[in-house]
Parts: structure tokens; C-alpha cells; sequence
């Protein structure tokens, strides 16, 4: 574990864990989360003998809590400062929500033309746009986005307690094994970031047009999205995602939340691990 710092003087925390020669696989957090929300696909990797490699992005976590930057150009610089100073070569990309908006950037801005980088993983992200507008009308619309801004302004904490308890797990579902330790570790990952981070990450992942992103990439992407994801929907990211992918593969889960990747973990590992070595 340590720090790099960016062009731009920002300090960003990174674990890197196995055999320095072996291949990497970097992971890539959502909103408004950290690094340690890939811990099962991290030690599931490491297990398997993979160089495994996280970062907090800047404002989340133990990053530094600067002002200005959060936004998906800066989030994808600030992985390539990560992999440049790390030489991460033909390594595999995973993103979850936003960070599968910074995967997508990153590869097709600096990975790709870097030739740092051998495939790519979206899970449950939100490229190519969040958004409703007048091209994307099946988007979420302002309104909902403003509403996660008054939220997290006027009660983040709370904020932070309602998002796993519900959706984000899809704990609000009937039937559903809630995990209370695991809301407890999203709200103890969301309060150690910046609200000003978070405020205005809103924006990045909800705002951000990724089609051009989505095009450019060339190597091979595979496309993970829980049919019950109640954050990002699936009509407007995974369905439109693989459309524009040259090299795209799409695997869907009946039922499963957008938080699959913590309360599914042993099924997205091992559809991780089949993608990655094939």
C-alpha cells in the first residue's frame, strides 16, 4: 500500500498485492465508495496468483480531499498515474458503477494508447450515459439526481444508511437476506470520503457521455449488469454498452442488485476469472 501523486498534486492511495511479475488486475470503485469494496475479487485473484491493484479515487477513501477534479476526465488520469507508476502492463481493467465510467475512459484515453492495457470489465457501470435527455430518453431524469444532491447535502449520513438498506443491494426487495454488517461497511467507506467529492461526483456519473468512450475501445470487454439493478438501469447502460463495444461480450443476472458484486461475489468471480483467462 501507498500513495502516488498526480500531475496535479493530488495524493492517491492504491493497494497492490501479489507476485510483481505476475499479470495485473486493477480494480475500479463506484460512487461514493473505496477500494475496499473489491476486497472478495481481490483475495478471490490473489488466490489464483494475480497481481491485484486498487485505488481510492481522489476525494473517496484515503485519497487526498481536495476541491476541484471530480470528474471523469480527472478519475481516469488519475488511474494512468496510478499504472504508470506501478509499469501495470497488460493488465485486465474491472469497474463497478462509476469506476466502470472510469475503466471505460481510462482505456480508451490512456490504456489503450499506452498499451497498458489487455481487456476490460463493466460491471454494472454507467457508461455509456445515465442521463434522460432528448437522445436518451429512456434515462433516469434530473430530478433524481437532484434529489441524491439535497439528500447528501442536507443529511449524509442518513444518505449514506438509506442507499444500502435499499436499493443498492436490492435489501429492499421481499424475501431479501439483508446483510447488515455489509450496510455497515458501505456507510463506513461512503463517511470516509469528502461530501464535496461525493457532491460533485453526482454530477460526473450521471452527466458524463461515454458513447465515443465506448467506440474507441478495442480490446476485449465483457458487460456484467444485474437484471434487478435498481441504480443503474440496465435498458440504458449494459443494453446500450454492448451496441457500441467492438469487441463486446454481455452477461446478465435474473434478480441480481447492483451491489452483486459483494453479496454475489462467488458467481462474479468466477465469471471474472473464466473472462480473464480465456
Amino acid at each position: 500500500m501507498g500513495f502516488v501523486t498526480t500531475d496535479d498534486d493530488v495524493q492517491i492511495f492504491f493497494k497492490d498485492w501479489g507476485p510483481k511479475a505476475a499479470q495485473p488486475i486493477v480494480f475500479h470503485h463506484g460512487w461514493p465508495l473505496s477500494s475496499d469494496v473489491w476486497d472478495a475479487q481481490m483475495l478471490f485473484f490473489l488466490s489464483k496468483g494475480y497481481r491485484v491493484v486498487a485505488h481510492d479515487r481522489r476525494g473517496h477513501g484515503r485519497s487526498s480531499q481536495v476541491a476541484e477534479g471530480h470528474d471523469i476526465d480527472h478519475y481516469a488520469a488519475d488511474a494512468f498515474a496510478v499504472a504508470e507508476a506501478l509499469d501495470l502492463r497488460n493488465a485486465v481493467h474491472i469497474g463497478h458503477s462509476t469506476g466502470g465510467g472510469e475503466v471505460a475512459r481510462y482505456v480508451a484515453r490512456h490504456g489503450e494508447p499506452a498499451g497498458r492495457v489487455a481487456k476490460a470489465v463493466l460491471v454494472a457501470a454507467i457508461a455509456p450515459l445515465m442521463l434522460k435527455t432528448g437522445s436518451n430518453p429512456e434515462g433516469t431524469p434530473m430530478e433524481v439526481f437532484d434529489g441524491f444532491r439535497t439528500a447528501l447535502a442536507g443529511n449524509r449520513a442518513q444518505f449514506f444508511r438509506d442507499v444500502p438498506t435499499g436499493p443498492f443491494y436490492g435489501f429492499n426487495r421481499e424475501g431479501a437476506t439483508v446483510h447488515e454488517g455489509v450496510i455497515q461497511n458501505w456507510w463506513r467507506q461512503g463517511m470516509m470520503g469528502s461530501a464535496k467529492a461525493q457532491y460533485d461526483g453526482i454530477k460526473a456519473f450521471s452527466e458524463t457521455d461515454q458513447t465515443e468512450d465506448l467506440k474507441s475501445i478495442t480490446v476485449p470487454t465483457l458487460v456484467l449488469h444485474g437484471e434487478d439493478d435498481q441504480v443503474v438501469s440496465i435498458a440504458t447502460s449494459a443494453l446500450k454498452a454492448i451496441e457500441l463495444l467492438p469487441d463486446g461480450m454481455l452477461r446478465t443476472y435474473p434478480g441480481l442488485s447492483h451491489g452483486m458484486l459483494t453479496v454475489n461475489a462467488d458467481a462474479l468471480n468466477a465469471d471474472l476469472l473464466e473472462f480473464v483467462t480465456s
